[in-house]
């Protein structure tokens, strides 16, 4: 059930493998498109089969279902690349929305400039970064994507590729909104082109920071609260005891605790059970509501979790 042309659609691909926490079950269709054209194409052949479309882009922020996905699951990872150039004094950077962010940290560190700091901190892909205003907890400057993106092109249901200026664009902790419903293809990112001979240093001793406090070497979506006003979800999760807790292999980390960790072979069900119960304990514990910076993709038995799932329309 190929559409015409050279985009490949597969059937029953297992999503463990498009996920960093490395869980979930199989999309019922799959592609990897590596240009715009295609991911118009895929959405295209969607239409045709009257199926539900599904976005992954670097799978650092999503709970796949153990049951999988139903509809057309476009992953994104191979819409890559970047364009690079100066103007106005800013070092501006046009790039496909699978790009990593390692890429766009890599430039600016190539350039020396602040961006590359909190770049360092934040896994997954430039469109990503800019649905979920991907950022870090540090002090840094910047250190969220709503700091660093001057536009982005999304295409809508009909087809069309609509651009959408910073100033089009609500910015919120942890997401954006104003511009669905749509897929994010490309983003243009920018920061004035004022280097610092220490960025490299810098980025190296905040490295080896995070190596020591994170759990790096272990499958996870990252922080997976938002830290509440005035309070570090890690903190909170800490004081409540939770540390070490563990459902079948899903744990929160001995080392951080704003992080789940699969410890292999954990299921999304171990994960999410996880997720309620440090929600539970420290609602009873500090009186605090826990909100995740997670999104619920696929069927879930127990709706009560509160995840803000991803609709059709919010890519």
């Amino acid at each position: 059930m190929n559409p015409s042309g050279p985009l490949a659609i597969a059937r029953d691909v297992k999503l463990s493998t498009y996920n960093t926490w490395q869980v979930g079950g199989s999309a019922e269709f799959f592609c990897l498109p590596r240009t715009v054209d295609e991911v118009v194409q895929a959405q295209k052949w969607a239409e045709a089969q009257h199926c539900p479309v599904h976005i992954l882009s670097g799978g650092s922020n999503v709970l796949v279902s153990d049951e999988g996905l139903s509809g057309l699951t476009i992953c994104l990872k191979n819409l890559a690349g970047t364009e690079i150039a100066e103007s106005d004094g800013r070092l501006r950077i046009t790039a496909l929305a699978g790009t990593g962010k390692s890429e766009l940290l890599k430039i600016f560190l190539k350039h020396k400039l602040a961006p590359a700091l909190f770049l360092a901190g934040i896994p997954g892909d430039t469109g990503g970064g800019v649905v979920m205003n991907a950022g870090v907890a540090e002090s840094f400057k910047p250190r969220e994507f709503t700091e660093i993106t001057e536009w982005f092109e999304v295409l809508k249901p009909d087809g069309s590729i609509r651009r959408y200026e910073h100033k089009d664009v609500r910015w919120n902790y942890r997401h954006s909104d104003g511009w669905q419903p749509g897929i994010i293809v490309r983003v243009g990112i920018g920061w004035p082109n004022e280097p610092d001979a220490s960025i490299l240093t810098q980025v190296r001793d905040a490295n080896k920071i995070r190596l020591q406090k994170q759990p790096l070497d272990m499958p996870s979506c990252g922080s997976v609260f938002q830290n509440p006003v005035g309070h570090k979800a890690a903190q909170l999760i800490d004081q409540s005891g939770l540390k070490g807790f563990q459902v079948g292999q899903a744990q929160v980390s001995l080392k951080h605790a704003n992080f789940i960790v699969n410890l292999g072979g954990a299921k999304a069900r171990d994960i999410w059970s996880v997720i309620q119960n440090v929600r539970r304990v420290v609602k009873e514990k500090k009186q605090v509501e826990l909100r995740t910076e997670v999104v619920l993709m696929g069927a879930w038995s127990d709706p009560t979790l509160n995840l803000r799932e991803v609709k059709k329309d919010e890519h």
